[in-house]
């Protein structure tokens, strides 16, 4: 099974935003994007909770994925 890592808080950063606005701005549980962007790698994330915060960015998922394993 691969590992990823979500590029939540570069992106944020870039934007300016706190978790909290990412999660607003997305609809996104709180916790989940702060999950997400504290963990170092993943081995499964809710493709719908990708969607919304890949929209939220305004990027496509593969630039808010970095594969750290195949």
């Amino acid at each position: 099974m691969g590992l990823v890592r979500l590029k939540i808080r570069e992106l944020a950063a870039e934007k300016g935003w706190t978790l909290k606005e990412v999660a607003d701005r997305s609809g996104v549980m709180y916790n989940t994007v702060k999950s997400y962007a504290r963990r170092s790698e993943l081995s499964m994330v809710d493709f719908t909770a990708l969607y919304k915060l890949a929209r939220t960015f305004d990027v496509m998922i593969e630039d808010l994925v970095e594969i750290l394993e195949e």
